[in-house]
């Protein structure tokens, strides 16, 4: 049992993990203790493997080598190794934000009948930035609106549009840096070229470079996805939820939606409800259809429809293990390969549906826009056919399941504090000048098994809601605090400082919002310069008394978000392994204190979450402090 508790403090993945040790399925964890010892040299960063002369490993107590047979030192190997992860991340993001662009440019041309334009006001607001002219119709707006999008991808000099967003401040030390993205694949590209054997060996240049391609995705590509997601899935509005594997029905044909990219998953919803496909479920045995989600997509369907998110990361496979999914249906990142040996113990069906990703060995249902409902009805018809074949002895679903509010947008937290007709950040930054609030905080990113599931994060952001500090959440970071009750209203009563409460209780908030999945972390970007814009807090983004937090990551993508924050000038830690660039002193120097002068941000690495709080609370009051603001009410 003390095994157990190490792995998770969620009770329901507790209940499973439990389950899977006896029914003898391996997990996550499982397949972590079987990597024990993980390569030291790896986990320093000082291994290169981007030519065939090596594998090259620098000898981090100076008595060995301290070149690779090129010549590239501990620093340049460190740097490359770095930068290509940042490189991957945003891809990922920014080939999100390609697709979305790309469904919208089929709708414009009557290719995709399942969607349409959801949202009109921001259609043509993002137009407007596009310099489109919008006295026109929808259609033909946004026909050229999806290509000024596209084009962002592959322009080759320039500036990408949503730069402008940033206050001018920030724009000025991108510009003086040479960093500010020309191009969304541009950047990746260029960056990756810089990593190839005998090209950039200059660490600082390397990193910079790579803060240009992470602005192209914070501020290019993944701006885009969600911003075309609400103009043609809907802006989300606040919106109750349910969290957790007890959200899975006993009696239902369970359908999970996995991955990140909701222009399947939404068909998924729609499709769910089909009175057909209801019909069919009853004839089969069950009482109805119920979909759930895991990772962003979940996130996605959540703030949108009320969907009940089953968990996040780490439970993908748990998700399995209940025995009561009919159908995992899955798209791109953060999925499992494992899934396909877990869903093999069940009844489960594992469906990819990517061109992207593909699973050997199980069957393949291509995604395509152009007929999205109909596929979405195809796989959610496989799970009722396969809903005689559960096993009913084998199925345990765990009771627990948590309520949440989620849906909050810069455009809603305008309305909640302005009013419908006043919108406006003012009530919040002059919360932060009086001092009844003390800050800001972002705690986003995944799980990782090296830690303790979800205990980072939870406890994280229950020390700082306790100080007043406002917490920002998506992704599996903000399943999670969720779970644990932190993303109701009346959480604020239990958790929250006396400051941070008193404004939860004035506009009915909880003291955590859900903002969405991760490529939504463009919103807190977003929302941050519409604070400048506001007044009263400084002039650039780096003024801010905020800070921002991965206690759990794991991805590649998370490093990209990381670099984006950090060079728009925001103090972040990162828990789990740094980075894996301790083998090199002064890159890590560099990434610790050096960025600060440079661009006004720069990372922290820690490994305790009380001790990432107070962290940020001593950022945040330094800020507090340079702006010369009021002293806290209650501290």
């Amino acid at each position: 049992m003390q095994d157990i508790e190490k792995k998770s403090i969620d009770l329901a993945t507790q209940e499973v993990l439990k389950k899977a040790e006896a029914e003898n399925i391996r997990t996550a964890w499982d397949r972590l203790e079987q990597q024990q010892p993980q390569c030291g040299f790896g986990q320093l960063g000082i291994c290169c493997t981007v030519c065939d002369m090596g594998p090259c490993r620098i000898d981090p107590f100076g008595e060995g080598a301290q070149t690779g047979v090129c010549g590239a030192d501990a620093d340049t190997v460190a740097a490359r190794n770095l930068a290509r992860k940042i490189a991957v991340g945003a891809s990922a993001h920014s080939d999100h934000g390609r697709d979305v662009a790309y469904t919208l440019s089929l709708l414009s041309e009557g290719h995709a009948h399942d969607y349409e334009i959801m949202d009109i006001e921001k259609l043509k607001t993002l137009a407007q930035e596009f310099g489109i002219d919008t006295n026109k119709a929808k259609e033909q707006i946004a026909k050229e609106l999806s290509k000024k999008l596209l084009e962002e991808f592959g322009k080759q000099e320039g500036e990408l549009v949503f730069t402008k967003r940033a206050p001018k401040k920030r724009q000025a030390i991108w510009k003086k840096l040479g960093i500010t993205p020309r191009g969304i694949d541009r950047e990746v590209v260029e960056l990756l070229h810089t990593t190839t054997m005998g090209v950039d060996n200059d660490y600082k240049n390397i990193i910079n470079n790579g803060m240009r391609c992470a602005l192209s995705d914070g501020w290019g590509g993944s701006m885009v996805a969600t911003d075309v997601q609400d103009i043609i899935l809907g802006a989300p509005e606040p919106i109750r939820g349910k969290v957790n594997l007890g959200v899975l029905k006993e009696n239902y044909v369970n359908i999970v939606v996995h991955g990140h990219e909701p222009v399947l998953s939404e068909m998924a919803v729609k499709a769910s409800q089909d009175p057909e496909l209801i019909k069919l479920a009853k004839a089969k045995g069950a009482e109805g259809i119920n979909l759930a989600g895991i990772c962003c997509t979940a996130n996605e369907v959540l703030m949108r429809h009320g969907v009940p998110v089953a968990g996040n990361f780490l439970q993908q496979e748990l998700a399995i293990i209940t025995g009561a999914v009919e159908v995992m249906m899955v798209d791109v990142q953060c999925i499992m390969p494992a899934l396909q040996e877990v869903a093999a113990c069940f009844h489960t069906k594992l469906i990819p549906t990517s061109p992207k990703a593909r699973f050997p060995g199980v069957t393949h249902v291509e995604f395509e826009s152009k007929k999205a409902y109909e596929v979405a009805k195809q796989i959610i018809k496989l799970g009722i056919e396969n809903f005689s074949n559960r096993n009913k002895e084998r199925v345990n679903i765990p009771k627990q399941e948590m309520d949440l509010v989620a849906g909050f947008t810069k455009e809603v937290v305008f309305q909640i504090l302005g009013g419908k007709y006043r919108s406006t950040y003012k009530p919040l930054n002059e919360a932060i000048i009086s001092g009844r609030l003390r800050g800001l905080a972002g705690v986003v990113g995944c799980n990782n098994p090296k830690q303790t599931h979800d205990y980072f994060h939870t406890t994280l952001v229950k020390e700082l809601i306790k100080n007043d500090v406002l917490v920002l959440q998506t992704g599996c970071s903000a399943i999670a605090c969720a779970k644990q009750g932190l993303l109701i209203p009346e959480a604020a009563k239990e958790y929250a400082g006396k400051g941070l409460q008193e404004i939860c209780e004035a506009v009915g908030i909880p003291p955590v919002l859900h903002l969405g999945s991760c490529v939504d972390n463009s919103r807190i970007l977003t929302a941050a310069s519409h604070i400048i814009e506001e007044g009263g807090l400084g002039e650039d983004l780096s003024d801010i008394p905020a800070a921002g937090c991965a206690p759990e990551w794991m991805s590649e993508k998370a490093i990209t978000i990381g670099f984006y924050f950090v060079a728009s000038g925001v103090y972040t830690i990162f828990g789990a392994s740094p980075f894996a660039t301790l083998g090199s002193k002064d890159l890590t120097d560099y990434l610790t204190k050096g960025l600060a002068e440079t661009v006004g941000g720069r990372f922290e690495f820690c490994d305790d979450p009380i001790k990432m709080a107070q962290l940020m609370i001593e950022h945040i009051d330094k800020k507090r402090k340079a702006l010369n603001l009021k002293p806290l009410m209650y501290q």
